[in-house]
């Protein structure tokens, strides 16, 4: 009889192939032979599959031993195992210490239900408080031998350092523009490249950037800087996105209140009013969160194409993200004689204006005064049509 081949125990990590730092790093802490550290910290671009490979290896790590790891796996995958708790920001714009005082700090003194482990996933910490990461610390410093965290951050270098510096680090590499070109699956490749490609290396972006409202967002964006390269900003053109942004936070909105109504069922009803508060109110934070987060994308691809309106300045076409746009992009490049020092100001000035969006400013006027302030910067000359 030939010799078997012992299983390769990364096997139950689906994708981690395609990030050879995060396989070599979790490979050593796989059961059953593996030694798992205490805590991880997951960093790489939104849209690398961070998520899914921290749920499967939570799953690896509860089902060792178990009579059947399969059942586990799928609690897991459904969020319904005692064991794990996913912990996910509830502050508009930060995670609260409560996100972390009850469901982590506390539970983690507790011993497991019924596997031989407890983990806990935290998403987002590069927007804990210093609240929060200081009840945090004592946890990640000596947390019992039953417990492991995995930190996931879409940016590391946000993540305070006493947080940072207690995980082992798993990196997740942002996926090339080409492959990500080829998911999509579009018709059009230039189209798709162009989304591969302003996406930044999130594989979930450029799909969103793909779709009928990504299509409308990007439009938005482009629309805010071009009416300033054509004096048109009397056109209003932030109103749309103001309410393309309304949009998303309702949906989100919705989303939340049937997932809260399912939720009410199962709990006692002297805990449901108190539960129904709670939720109301982080409701609320997430309709805020996911307006500004639909602003500031919208925002960020403003960015991108006077970027690529710099890039033709510069001659170097090559470096164009939006491919599908290229005949609009050496229209407004020829706009500006070539000159790209406007373009560098704009980039700016719109960076500005994504970082004032964060601390709860008027929407609509800090858009408002950004397209004017743009309109001021880029519009060369009169303009047909424009006002006086």
């Amino acid at each position: 009889m030939g010799t078997l081949t012992p299983a390769d125990p990364t096997d139950a990590l689906p994708g981690i192939d395609a990030h050879p730092h995060a396989r070599a790093v979790l490979a050593g802490g796989l059961p059953p032979g593996g030694e798992p550290s205490h805590a991880y910290l997951f960093h790489g671009p939104a849209g690398t599959g961070k998520r899914a490979i921290a749920r499967a290896f939570a799953a690896a790590l509860l089902a060792d031993g178990a009579e059947d790891p399969a059942q586990v796996a799928e609690r897991v995958a459904r969020g319904s195992h005692p064991d794990l708790t996913w912990v996910t920001p509830s502050g508009a714009a930060e995670m609260l210490v409560a996100d972390i005082e009850q469901p982590v700090v506390a539970a983690a003194a507790r011993t497991p239900f019924e596997s031989s482990r407890r983990v806990f996933v935290i998403e987002s910490v590069d927007t804990m408080n210093d609240q929060a990461a200081n009840r945090m610390l004592k946890t990640l410093e000596e947390p019992p031998a039953f417990v492991h965290l995995l930190l996931l951050s879409d940016r590391r270098e946000d993540v305070l350092a006493t947080i940072a510096s207690r995980c082992q680090h798993v990196r997740f590499d942002p996926l090339p523009p080409a492959r990500m070109a080829e998911r999509l699956q579009l018709s059009d490749p230039e189209r798709a490249s162009a989304c591969a490609a302003l996406a930044l290396g999130d594989a979930n972006l450029a799909a969103r950037l793909s779709s009928e409202e990504g299509a409308a967002l990007r439009s938005a964006g482009e629309d805010l800087v071009r009416s300033a390269l054509a004096g048109t900003t009397d056109r209003r053109p932030w109103v749309g996105l103001l309410a393309m942004a309304r949009a998303a936070a309702s949906a989100a909105g919705e989303e939340a209140q049937e997932r809260m109504a399912g939720e009410l069922e199962l709990l006692p009803a002297k805990e449901r009013k108190r539960y129904e508060r709670e939720g109301l109110e982080a409701r609320r934070r997430g309709e805020r969160r996911m307006r500004t987060q639909t602003l500031d994308l919208a925002l960020r691809l403003a960015e991108l194409w006077l970027r690529d309106v710099l890039c033709i300045c510069e001659g170097a076409p090559e470096l164009v993200y939006a491919v599908d746009r290229r005949s609009e992009l050496e229209h407004d490049a020829a706009e500006q004689n070539g000159d790209g020092a406007r373009a560098r100001e704009g980039i700016e000035l719109i960076a500005q204006t994504r970082l004032s969006l964060q601390l709860n400013v008027s929407e609509e006027l800090a858009l408002e005064a950004l397209a004017y302030r743009l309109e001021s910067l880029l519009a060369i000359g009169p303009r047909l049509g424009s006002s006086p």
